[in-house]
């Protein structure tokens, strides 16, 4: 089976495209925009989302589902919430279809919805108008919850994971009863996000703050962890939102204070999407397939047996299937691969593709030796390991290349940050050497849109650990106290 990969040298973009398809990650469906999450996508899918959830429930927060369809008048409540999104609902008009005089299927006339219906892009506001029948006093707060679930947002250029019409996630909602608490929260938010992508994704982050105009819709602060992929353009993997008390002024949402008071509740947003199956692609995988970091990969270990006839399997099927048992007791996910369908050669490049961590290969010699092949997926490089030695071997591989996969790309990221004086400087990084460009901004909305419109690059955070210093401004030459950080991004 060859790969055929285009490189990334070549054209990044399709290798992006060609290899989601052919590692069985997705694929497009019949529907334009959406797309099909395959078995193997979705099992790296299921990982993230079993990591995620824990952090979510360790931090107090529990599930719960809200409806698809949100009536039109709720979003028309918070004006800069239905501005930001308008653009991209599906709306539901009627509820029925008949047969046509010719045979055809129409849309009933006499089906039309009261009120018209949208298909979710983010629940704040049916969440909100539930929350005033949850809360009345003191209480009842803080109410900490979370929703997986599928959302529309009606895309018009698409891309496997990174932007699809309809796309899976989780949004978090919280209600409290001060505005400390509700900036702690989005702030924690934050770091669980940043926490999950190091540690498990090991995809390094910059955690920060978004710009006014980069702000989520509704929204008085967005804290946002940003990632760099290997073609130096900027993907943001996260966001949380302190809103403070916009939607429950909105949705008339107050509690009976411990003084006896009337006062509108806080509130918070956060979610992370199948958008990040996007950012694991682009962060660790090479001109082979996948490289997957150990923590996600949904087979850790891939046995492979060469033999020629059927003893032989016999013989190295007893010690496969024993490794195996050994290496399941240590929760570590393995499969035997024994098909006679396919050659070894072939199982090689199939599981390289899929970015298994490490491939096992057993054959008659090892049998006589006693030993075993090994293979690394991100470095590609063999041992030959003793039979009494793989289970410790394995073990300790796993845990060094989640390692090495995090020190590899975040050394990636920190040559490609970019500190600049000129706004030439800044035009030239941007062409040839791409990555995030540090740079002084005068804190105005004009400057960030003129240097959009310009580069096509955006402010994609104020980092949380800016220090304020005295400069002058890459674009406009006036004063500025800080350095942001600039770079064109999916």
């Amino acid at each position: 089976m060859g790969k055929n990969l285009t490189t990334r040298a070549e054209d990044y973009s399709k290798w992006y495209n060609e290899l989601v398809v052919k590692a069985d990650l997705a694929e497009n469906s019949g529907v334009r925009g959406c797309m099909v999450i395959k078995p193997y996508g979705y099992a790296i899918w299921e990982k993230m989302q079993a990591e995620l959830d824990r952090m979510f429930k360790e931090t107090g927060h529990e599930n719960a589902y809200f409806p698809l369809f949100i009536p039109k008048s709720y979003f028309s409540k918070e004006a800069s919430h239905v501005d930001g999104f308008a653009k991209e609902c599906a709306v539901v008009t009627h509820y029925r279809l008949k047969n046509d005089e010719d045979g055809s299927i129409i849309v009933d006339p006499e089906a039309k919805l009261e009120e018209e219906l949208i298909v979710r892009p983010t629940s704040e506001t049916i969440i909100w108008d539930t929350y005033r029948k949850w809360i009345q006093s003191y209480r009842d707060l803080p109410i900490k919850v979370n929703q997986w679930a599928n959302v529309v947002r009606w895309e018009m250029r698409t891309r496997l994971f990174l932007r699809t019409a309809e796309f899976l996630w989780q949004e978090g909602h919280t209600a409290h009863a001060t505005k400390d608490e509700a900036i702690a929260e989005a702030e924690q938010m934050m770091r669980v996000y940043a926490d999950f992508a190091e540690h498990f994704m090991a995809l390094p982050v910059v955690r920060g703050t978004k710009t006014e105009s980069e702000r989520f819709a509704g929204a008085l602060e967005t804290y946002c962890i940003e990632a760099l992929m290997q073609d130096g353009k900027a993907l943001q993997a996260g966001t949380s939102h302190f809103l403070g008390q916009n939607f429950a002024k909105a949705f008339d949402v107050k509690f009976a204070t411990k003084e006896g008071g009337q006062e509108h509740v806080w509130a918070t947003s956060w979610g992370v999407s199948t958008r990040l199956m996007g950012a694991l692609v682009m962060t660790h995988s090479d001109d082979n397939g996948l490289v997957l970091p150990p923590k996600l990969a949904p087979i850790q270990v891939v046995i492979v047996p060469i033999y020629k006839g059927e003893e032989q399997l016999d013989s190295i099927s007893q010690v496969a299937k024993e490794l195996k048992r050994e290496l399941q007791l240590l929760g570590i996910s393995v499969k035997f691969d024994d098909r006679d369908t396919h050659k070894p050669g072939w199982k090689f490049n199939e599981y390289e593709l899929k970015g298994v961590p490490l491939r096992i290969a057993i054959g008659p010699r090892d049998l006589e030796k006693r030993t075993v092949e090994l293979a690394r997926r991100d470095t590609l490089t063999k041992e030959t390991v003793s039979k009494d030695d793989i289970v410790s071997r394995v073990q300790d591989l796993l845990v060094e290349m989640q390692k090495s996969l995090f020190d590899k790309a975040k050394s990636f990221r920190d040559t490609h940050i970019t500190e600049v004086e000129t706004y030439d400087e800044f035009k030239d990084i941007l062409e040839n050497k791409t990555g995030f460009v540090s740079a002084f901004w005068d804190g105005t909305k004009e400057t960030e849109e003129r240097i959009k419109t310009e580069t096509k690059a955006t402010i994609r955070c104020i980092p949380l650990n800016v220090k304020e210093e005295e400069g002058v401004c890459v674009y406009s030459g006036k004063p500025a106290k800080m350095r942001v950080l600039f770079a064109k991004a999916y």
